[in-house]
C-alpha cells in the first residue's frame, strides 16, 4: 500500500486534504449493481471513500458478462452484489466493501430505516415510484441521494437533498478581492508613500498595478465627485490616463494595469447571490442551525459593521510585475487586514454560539478561516422532491424545451425515460425487449408518452417519431459505454456533495448519446 499522500496526489491537489478527509469518513449504498453503478462506485473506491454497501438481488447472467467490467464468466450464477464487491475491493484495499444480496425495490418498502447508517446512497436503475419513496425515506433521514440511469444511448443524473451548503465553491473565474476601488486606510498610507512621479525608470517600471490602480482610481473619484468611471466612455478615458503615465514603452507594470482597469470599475460591496444568503431566513440562527448559518450570521454582523458593507479580506494577491520588496510588502498588507478581518469574525461566531447555547469553540477556527476566504463565493443549493418535479414540472420549463430546438432531444428523453417506467407499470415488460412485439411496442409507448405529456399540462405536445422507436429499439439495454460515461457524472457529484466544494447541478442531468450532448433541465 502506497502512503495516502502519495496513492491520491492528483486529487488532493484538487479538492486538499480537508476534501480527501471527508471523503474517507464517508459511507456510501450502491442500490443495483449492474454496469452503471459498478462504474459509479468504481471511480469512488479509486478515489478513497471510506466504505461502501453493494445491495443488489440478481444473480450475474450471461448479459452482465458482457457489459460489466466488475464481474467474470466464472461470475456466472454467483450473487451479482458479492462479485462486484470483491471486484471493487481489489482496487483499493483500504476502502471497506461490503455487499447485501437484496433486491432494492424490496428494501425500499420493507426496511425504510436502513438507509438511514448511511452518508450518501446512489440509486441506479430505479423507475419512478421506487425513486418518489427512496427520495421522501432519505430526506427524512437526512442523507444525500443522487439517483442515476443509463437506458441505451440515453440517460440521466438527479441528485436530491434537502439543503446543501458549499463554502469552496471553487468558480472557474472570479475577480480577485483586490478593493482596487475601496481601499482600507492601510492600504491608502501604503500608496501614499509611493512616489508614482519618480524620474528612476526602474523604480518607475516595478511600482506594482495594485498601488498604480489605487492611486488612479482615487486621483479620477476627486476629479469626479467620488465617482468612478461608469460609462464606456468614461472607461476608455481611464486607460488613457494610464497610458499617459507610462515613461517607456516597456513598462509592463502600467500594461498589467490597464489589462486589470476593469477591477477597479467593479461594484462595491456584495453580490446579489451573497445578499440572497445573508437575507435567507436560516440567517436567524438557533440551537440547531447548521455551522455554515450560524457562520453566515457571524458573517451579516461583519458586514454592517466593521466591513463597512464588505466581506473579509480574501488576503492574497495575484503575481505581478514588481520589486521584490514592494511586493512582499503588499503581500503582507493583504494578509494583515484579512488576518484582522477573520479575528472579528471568529469572535463574533464565538458570541453567537455561545448566545445560542453551544459550545462557543464548536465550530473549529480552520472551518471560519476557510468560511472567511471564501465568504464572496458561499452557495447554497436546494433540491425539490422528485415527487413535486415529476408530478409537477415547471410548466412554462417544459414547454419552452420542448419548443426550443437546442433541448427537444434532451427533453424528449427525459419524456421517454420517464414513458417506459408507465410503459413497464402497464405491461409489465419495458418496450422492445422481446422480438416479435417492436410495432406494437411502438404504438403504446407513443399513447404513453402523449398521455403523460399531457398530465404534465403540455397538451397537444408530441414526441418525433424517430426518437420513440429509437427508444423502443433500446430494450432497457444498459450499455457499457453510456454506463461508464452516466457513472462518471453521478461519481463527480457523489464528490462535489460529500467534499462540499464545487457546486453540484440543480436540476436534472440529461445525457443524449445520439448526438453526444450533455443539457441540464432545470424542471
Amino acid at each position: 500500500m502506497a502512503e495516502p499522500k502519495t496513492k491520491y496526489d492528483r486529487q488532493l491537489r484538487i479538492w486538499g486534504e480537508q476534501g480527501q478527509a471527508a471523503l474517507e469518513k464517508a459511507s456510501i449504498c450502491l442500490l443495483n449493481c449492474g454496469p452503471t453503478g459498478s462504474e459509479t462506485l468504481k471511480n469512488l473506491v479509486l478515489g478513497g471513500i471510506g466504505s461502501i454497501t453493494v445491495v443488489d438481488g440478481s444473480k450475474v447472467e450471461n448479459g452482465d458478462v458482457g457489459n460489466n467490467f466488475m464481474v467474470s464468466e466464472s461470475s456466472l450464477g454467483q450473487p451479482k452484489a458479492k462479485c462486484v464487491c470483491a471486484y471493487l475491493q481489489e482496487l483499493n484495499d483500504a476502502v471497506k466493501a461490503k455487499f447485501i444480496e437484496e433486491h432494492p425495490v424490496t428494501l425500499i418498502e420493507t426496511n425504510p430505516s436502513f438507509f438511514s447508517q448511511f452518508t450518501l446512497v446512489v440509486a441506479t436503475q430505479l423507475v419512478e415510484d421506487s425513486m418518489v419513496k427512496l427520495d421522501c425515506i432519505c430526506r427524512n433521514a437526512n442523507v444525500m441521494l443522487i439517483f442515476a440511469r443509463s437506458y441505451g444511448l440515453s440517460g440521466f443524473v438527479r441528485t436530491s437533498v434537502k439543503e446543501h451548503t458549499v463554502i469552496e465553491s471553487k468558480p472557474d473565474h472570479f475577480l480577485d478581492d483586490l478593493r482596487l476601488n475601496n481601499p482600507w486606510p492601510e492600504l491608502k498610507r501604503f500608496t501614499e508613500n509611493i512616489d508614482f512621479d519618480t524620474s528612476d525608470p526602474v523604480a518607475h517600471k516595478h511600482i506594482p498595478y495594485i498601488l498604480i490602480l489605487v492611486k488612479m482610481a482615487e486621483d479620477w473619484a476627486k476629479a469626479h465627485n467620488g465617482r468612478l468611471p461608469s460609462t464606456r466612455d468614461e472607461k476608455r478615458e481611464f486607460k488613457e490616463l494610464l497610458k499617459a503615465k507610462t515613461i517607456a514603452p516597456d513598462e509592463d507594470n502600467y500594461k498589467e494595469a490597464i489589462e486589470a482597469s476593469f477591477k477597479v470599475f467593479a461594484p462595491r460591496g456584495i453580490s446579489s447571490n451573497l445578499k440572497r444568503i445573508l437575507d435567507d431566513p436560516c440567517s436567524e440562527v438557533e440551537s440547531g442551525s447548521s455551522d455554515f448559518w450560524v457562520m453566515v450570521a457571524a458573517l451579516k454582523e461583519f458586514i454592517a459593521n466593521e466591513g463597512g458593507g464588505e466581506t473579509p479580506l480574501e488576503g492574497s494577491i495575484p503575481d505581478m510585475t514588481s520589486s521584490t520588496e514592494l511586493y512582499v510588502n503588499l503581500q503582507k498588507l493583504y494578509q494583515a487586514k484579512a488576518e484582522a478581518d477573520f479575528l472579528v469574525v471568529e469572535k463574533r461566531v464565538r458570541d453567537i454560539l455561545k448566545k445560542v447555547g453551544r459550545d462557543s469553540f464548536s465550530i473549529p477556527k480552520a472551518a471560519i478561516k476557510s468560511f472567511c476566504k471564501n465568504a464572496r463565493k458561499l452557495t447554497v443549493c436546494r433540491f425539490k422532491f422528485i415527487e413535486e418535479e415529476l408530478n409537477s414540472p415547471l410548466l412554462p420549463e417544459m414547454q419552452k424545451y420542448l419548443t426550443d430546438e437546442e433541448y427537444s432531444v434532451a427533453v424528449g428523453f427525459y419524456i421517454l425515460l420517464r414513458a417506459v417506467d408507465r410503459f413497464s407499470a402497464n405491461y409489465n415488460t419495458f418496450p422492445g425487449q422481446f422480438d416479435g412485439a417492436m410495432d406494437e411496442d411502438i404504438s403504446r409507448l407513443k399513447t404513453t408518452a402523449v398521455s403523460l405529456l399531457s398530465d404534465l399540462g403540455c397538451n397537444g405536445s408530441t414526441l418525433t417519431e424517430d426518437l420513440i422507436n429509437e427508444m423502443c429499439r433500446y430494450g432497457a439495454a444498459e450499455l457499457h459505454a453510456v454506463a461508464a460515461y452516466i457513472g462518471g457524472v453521478a461519481s463527480q457529484e457523489v464528490i462535489k456533495l460529500i467534499t462540499r466544494q464545487f457546486v453540484p447541478m440543480t436540476g436534472t442531468f440529461i445525457f443524449n448519446g445520439i448526438d453526444h450532448k450533455s443539457q441540464l433541465l432545470s424542471l
